[in-house]
């Protein structure tokens, strides 16, 4: 972990990080609905068969498909801890005209209603806020969801600014990851072009994305490389056109969201091993269904490998192309968005 950790802060902070780890959850729950049950009901609106992702695209250096369907949502989301202050505009670019304000929504195609628009709803824990963000979601670049530094001593987070670019070059992102890592001392190309670019590639793989990842992919796994230099912890979401999953990079792992079609068999044996009836698995964790199939949204996380993580006692250490930096660490089915009571499931697909 490169943040403040929980056990350094003082009380009130503490008390702030909980507050946002609250927000976060809800936060989560309202992008998995985005990015995968919406854009499943995309394509049923459209008669189109949706494109479940395979299960081996979820292994750890998996190669995606690079087929792009215009019914998947994508979309961009930096849920920062702490405010991002002046100091970083040079490549986080947000600025006075891409403030959520009336002024600025009124050119937003998208946004209903701009001339009715009440101020208090780019909060976050304002009624109507989600609704908000969701007309805000297909802008280009990123949304960008931090606390509200104006709000005094009151920890209020919000929507501050749409069409949020990223501009800190993948070399730059590259190049610090690497140091932190000891694969370099201190410039990435000190031990040659091929070098830099072999690192390059393991820097996107640290991410859990291949090379070849689109813009808003790109965009978010250099954003949270950034991120990690401010104090507090940041949580960026997204989705990919591409992809067909929801990515999400936290202070602590990486982990994919996506859509997964089970026969009623394997439901039965789904049920039976998390100790709830068929009725009640139907209930809170099937978001639609197919014919014999039973859709469900099934979420991987990933652990680093030690080649992925800071060398014992800080040593310099060259760079293996073909170790691999990330694992599966945990698989399990997700209950539906909302859903109060029911845990997550574990229940392994990868390998299998």
């Amino acid at each position: 972990m490169f943040c403040c950790t929980r056990n350094r802060l003082s009380r009130k902070d503490k008390l702030r990080r909980s507050y946002y780890e609250l927000l976060r959850d809800e936060m989560d729950q309202f992008v998995l609905g985005y990015a995968l049950i919406d854009s499943y009901n995309n394509f049923t609106r459209q008669k189109t068969p949706y494109p479940f992702v395979e299960t081996r695209e979820l292994k750890p250096r998996a190669r995606i498909p690079s087929i792009e369907f215009e019914a998947q949502n994508s979309f961009l989301v930096l849920f920062c801890e702490e405010y991002v202050d002046e100091s970083h505009k040079k490549y986080i670019r947000y600025f006075d005209a891409n403030k959520t304000t009336k002024t600025n929504l009124v050119k937003h195609k998208h946004f209903p209603d701009a001339e009715e628009y009440p101020r208090n709803l780019k909060y976050i824990d304002t009624d109507g806020f989600f609704d908000f963000m969701k007309t805000l979601l297909p802008v280009d670049y990123a949304l960008l969801v931090q606390r509200d530094a104006r709000a005094g001593t009151q920890d209020r987070y919000a929507l501050t600014h749409f069409h949020v670019r990223i501009d800190w070059p993948i070399a730059d992102a590259a190049e610090e990851l690497a140091r932190d890592l000891r694969y370099i001392s201190k410039d990435l190309y000190e031990k040659g072009d091929k070098y830099a670019e072999n690192f390059q590639k393991k820097f996107f793989e640290y991410y859990g994305m291949p090379v070849m990842a689109g813009g808003r992919r790109t965009a978010a796994i250099v954003a949270a490389q950034y991120f990690r230099k401010l104090a507090g912890i940041t949580t960026v979401y997204v989705g990919s056109s591409e992809s067909r999953a929801l990515l999400r990079i936290d202070e602590d792992s990486i982990s994919k969201s996506i859509l997964v079609k089970f026969t009623r068999e394997e439901v039965r044996e789904i049920s039976k091993s998390a100790n709830i009836s068929q009725t009640s698995f139907t209930k809170n964790y099937v978001v639609a269904r197919e014919g014999k199939f039973l859709v469900c949204i099934f979420n991987v996380v990933y652990a680093y490998t030690p080649h992925a993580l800071p060398s014992e006692g800080g040593r310099l250490r060259e760079l293996k192309l073909d170790t691999n930096w990330l694992t599966v660490s945990e698989e399990q089915i997700l209950p539906k968005p909302a859903v109060w009571k029911y845990p997550p499931i574990p229940f392994k697909i990868i390998y299998t």
